[in-house]
């Protein structure tokens, strides 16, 4: 059998190869949501990426046999994660490979020749240069779509990782699900907790205000690296990749499902619902050519059924306060108002100390399952 030949990346051809390599692995899987390739190849270019802009580092492999791509993977510096973190970490991500060990081992041994070459001292990940996008290997839950920044991998990728060496870097990261009726027991339940809540503290709920977009962003900062900082693996977010990431939902997001809770005029609590659009961008081939543009339009029109929650965070000394019931009580009433029939909470890790738990006691149940991976060198 020829060898293996794991290249960089250097050529327009090669690039577009590695951007929609994942067609090769997911093709004919109905779950799979292509990514959108015009992101994509925002997120993999030097001169516009959120991670190069916070001065990362990052090379793009493609593993090659007799002149057919086998699999691709990124292997990148972050320096400011690092720096906040006290690690010397190689962040790998893009690592899709056919059902071959070799190729698999392959890609990550020259991860491994570019951490050993910085000074890097172990792989972790995957993450695809962006800590919310598709990160992770899917341990459990196929049997539906994934939802807005979930991904997707086949069953092989985590005995690959498990095989090489690689082990969980923390707690497994969680997606939820919860039906949308309030006549239910769970969500009269919720219903009365909030009216207790209300009666015992004094808080209030309101939209997000578009027109102090900066100093709502400041806010959102503030409470990120607040209220996540227990979790051992910890980034800290960089305030310019928090504002690209922030202004992306910007343009498709309801005002109205964009909640905080305040305290004596102190924000507490941030907690967004997005819709799901997850379930256009299914129908929408990642946009790769320009018929799909009028397919995704199309889908667009439509009114999804799930809407995503992407982040509850509240500021530690309100834990156990109630407060996230409120804002869950409210959030609910709101998404029915609008017709959506179910909610996502995703990913949430379960090292998490309220949302999996107040989540499960509203009737939520998990229903996929993400693990990062380290690997010390």
């Amino acid at each position: 059998m020829s060898t293996i030949d794991v290249r960089p990346v250097r050529t327009r051809r090669e690039r577009r190869t590695f951007l929609t390599f994942p067609w090769r692995i997911y093709r004919g899987d109905p779950l799979w949501v292509p990514p959108l390739l015009p992101e994509r190849a925002r997120a993999i270019d030097p001169e516009r990426g959120a991670f190069f802009q916070r001065g990362g580092e990052a090379k793009f492999f493609i593993a090659w046999r007799d002149g057919e791509p086998l699999g691709t993977i990124c292997a990148g510096e972050d320096r400011f994660a690092n720096q906040n973190r006290g690690k010397r970490e190689c962040v790998i991500g893009f690592f899709e490979y056919v059902d071959d060990y070799e190729v698999a081992e392959a890609l990550l041994d020259r991860a491994a020749a570019f951490a050993g070459a910085r000074d890097l001292n172990a792989l972790w990940g995957p993450f695809n240069l962006d800590y919310e996008d598709s990160y992770g290997v899917l341990i459990e839950g196929r049997d539906r779509p994934p939802a807005l920044l979930c991904g997707d991998t086949p069953p092989y990728y985590q005995d690959t990782m498990e095989r090489y060496g690689f082990g969980p870097a923390r707690g497994d990261n969680i997606a939820l699900a919860l039906d949308l009726d309030l006549a239910s027991r769970p969500l009269q339940r919720l219903s009365r907790l909030a009216r207790k809540v209300r009666e015992r503290r004094d808080f209030t709920v309101r939209d997000v205000d578009l027109s102090r977009w900066d100093e709502e962003v400041d806010r959102i900062h503030h409470l990120l690296n607040a209220s996540l900082s227990y979790l051992p693996d910890h980034i800290g977010w960089h305030r310019g990749a928090l504002e690209s990431t922030l202004a992306s939902f910007r343009a498709i997001a309801d005002p109205k499902m964009i909640l905080f809770a305040e305290a004596e005029g102190e924000t507490v609590a941030w907690f967004p619902g997005i819709p799901n659009l997850n379930e256009a961008f299914i129908h929408a081939n990642g946009l790769r050519y320009p018929w799909d543009y009028v397919r995704l339009w199309w889908h667009m029109r439509r009114q999804p059924e799930c809407l995503t929650i992407k982040s509850g965070l509240v500021l530690p000394e309100y834990w156990g306060s109630g407060v996230i019931v409120l804002l869950f009580d409210e959030m609910a009433r709101r998404a029915v108002a609008k017709g959506y029939t179910w909610i996502d909470a995703s990913l949430t890790s379960v090292d998490n100390p309220n949302t999996p738990h107040l989540a499960k006691h509203m009737g939520g149940e998990i229903y996929k399952r993400y693990r990062v991976y380290r690997l010390y060198l």
